[in-house]
């Protein structure tokens, strides 16, 4: 198909019958008051999805629907057409036969777009419609920065020389085009877009490394002169207002940066090593809004327990697991729910990691006295209903929290355990008293974050004899081998195979013989007691289970059980 016509997209609705007569209308008394897109008003108003839409287009115009999800971009063909005017027009490059380009478009029928694309393609174009949403992740994805980054690597690398020139390098509030900030800007840009949780900044002997946590997984994204190491930290230091003269000590602190209309609250530590002083920065993207307790991947009957206990008036809810194994995610999964008019909801946090509307909000801070037990002390005087403190550091923090769940209030806390087991034996070792946890703790949560095949690239794999016998010994009987799947790597994962993570969780639930057991002084009896009650459905099985579902590979299966079974 050459040159679209120009059609009337209400009216193809209508003939589809996807529309009625009445939303039609009020749908165009909406534009004309607020000069909207129309499609964007049918969807938002949910009238029809992006995909029928994009489908019903498709037939019209008798061209392909291409959901962009299931089709692999080679970005070599798509910056055929520059990142500017894909945006603008909402379209992309899907592909080269030679004889033309097919160009997906999230509006076929604009005719402007459809002439300068194909102006400055200089070749005949064929259309295919995709759906806005999808197609702007993808631009996201395909114009990464890296060339970007790697050019300006080179360019401060040169500007700077062999010397320095501190007193002109930041210190000036209008350096915004100095290469070092538009470098800082590319970098942030570009983790953002790969949804990374960290960037490691890593001074070596003859270079520096720059490196995203991107799921979990560190990712080297550039490597440069090792000449730009200080100018970078120094530049982060004067963000971030700490002391741009101390380089011995480590230092931390906290600041804000705009990325495309999104803000992110980024901490950053600082700390003295070999050759220069390493940065880290740990995102945290304000504008990812907050996951429901149903989105978080909790199994049918554990949401179901969890969804009961949290309403219960009093007692103590705790998370266990390793750093950056989504407790907090799953802590205010649990608060949003909560979180209505009739309660007073007060959190002590360091730091306080997602900002919810309507919750009082306290951060730590330990040079002041601000401790956690200080301020859960005076939390208590505050009359919560129920109150969140971000960790169970010391013998103090955990006692004030139990007598607050004893005493008519609910506690939520994490705590660094292994698995859900050892968690009230862990309150024990760190001074509570024994009658305290059998009668304030209501449920242990244990969980960890598995990396997912990417929806793109993934395909059915054959497994070695090894993950075989793994699975069969791990899994028993549910090990049915037709449904493994691995990822080849693609554009949307940037080649590993996977795309996002989700939660695999354990659940102890304070049940009467647990609660008896744990009253008993031998913690033998507590054990055995409680792997009964949890029998089939610990970390490793519900692991297993997304094996087994295609949801993730035997190696990510197997690598949180090596974490459980050290």
């Amino acid at each position: 198909m050459g040159r679209p016509e120009k059609i009337r997209l209400g009216e193809i609705l209508l003939q589809q019958k996807l529309l009625t007569e009445d939303k039609l209308k009020a749908a165009l008394d909406e534009q004309k008051r607020s000069g909207r897109k129309l499609g964007r008003i049918f969807i938002d108003a949910g009238y029809v999805t992006e995909e029928q839409i994009g489908s019903a287009l498709a037939r019209q115009l008798q061209v392909p629907y291409i959901n962009l999800k299931h089709f692999n971009i080679r970005p070599e063909v798509a910056t055929r057409l520059p990142e500017t005017l894909a945006r603008r027009f909402r379209a992309i490059v899907l592909e080269d036969t030679g004889a033309f380009y097919r160009v997906g478009m999230a509006d076929p029928t604009d005719l402007f777009a459809y002439d300068e694309i194909n102006r400055v393609l200089k070749r005949e174009i064929q259309l295919a419609v995709v759906g806005e949403s999808l197609l702007l992740q993808t631009i996201d994805r395909v114009y990464r920065r890296t060339e970007e980054i790697s050019g300006l690597v080179l360019e401060l690398g040169e500007e700077l020389g062999e010397t320095i020139d501190f007193a002109s390098l930041g210190m000036t509030p209008g350096a915004e085009d100095a290469p070092v900030v538009k470098l800082l800007q590319s970098v942030f840009e570009d983790a953002v877009q790969v949804r990374a949780s960290d960037i490691h900044i890593e001074p070596q002997e003859n270079k520096v490394l720059i490196r995203f946590r991107i799921d979990g997984v560190l990712h080297v994204q550039a490597e440069a002169d090792s000449k730009i190491a200080s100018a970078l930290i120094l530049r982060l230091k004067l963000m971030s207002g700490l002391d741009i003269s101390e380089k011995r000590l480590p230092q931390d602190g906290r600041f804000n940066v705009k990325v495309r209309n999104v803000q992110i609250d980024v901490r950053i530590s600082t700390m003295p090593i070999q050759y220069g002083e390493s940065a880290v920065m740990r995102l945290l993207n304000q504008s990812g809004g907050i996951l429901g307790l149903e989105r978080i991947g909790l199994p049918a009957h554990m949401l179901q327990r969890m969804r009961n206990i949290i309403q219960r008036p009093s007692g103590m809810v705790l998370v266990t697991g390793p750093t950056g194994s989504g407790k907090t995610t799953t802590l205010y999964a649990a608060l949003d729910e909560l979180n209505t008019t009739e309660r007073k909801i007060i959190t002590v946090e360091d730091p306080v990691e997602y900002r919810l509307p309507g919750i009082n909000q306290v951060q730590i801070h330990e040079k002041i006295g601000l401790t956690f037990s200080r301020v859960l002390r005076t939390a208590l005087r505050q009359d919560p209903d129920v109150i969140l403190v971000g960790e169970m550091r010391d013998q103090d923090t955990v006692e004030t929290g139990l007598r607050a769940a004893m005493t008519g209030h609910l506690v939520f806390s994490t705590l660094h355990t292994n698995d859900a087991v050892s968690t009230p034996i862990r309150l024990l070792d760190m001074g509570a008293p024994r009658y305290m946890v059998a009668m304030s703790l209501q449920v242990v949560l244990a969980q960890r974050l598995l990396r997912m095949v990417c929806e793109s690239c993934g395909e059915v794999a054959q497994l070695s004899p090894q993950e075989h016998e793994w699975i069969r010994n791990a899994g028993g009987s549910q090990a049915d081998y037709s449904q493994y799947r691995k990822g080849r790597g693609c554009t949307q994962c940037n080649g590993t195979g996977y795309l996002g993570r989700t939660g695999v969780y354990e659940m102890l639930e304070m049940t009467k013989p647990v609660v008896e057991a744990a009253n008993q002084p031998d913690p033998a009896i507590f054990i055995q007691v409680a792997r009964k009650q949890m029998e089939g459905h610990t970390l490793k099985n519900h692991a297993v289970e997304l094996v087994v579902q295609g949801k993730t590979t035997v190696e990510e299966a197997m690598r949180i059980s090596t974490q459980l079974d050290d």
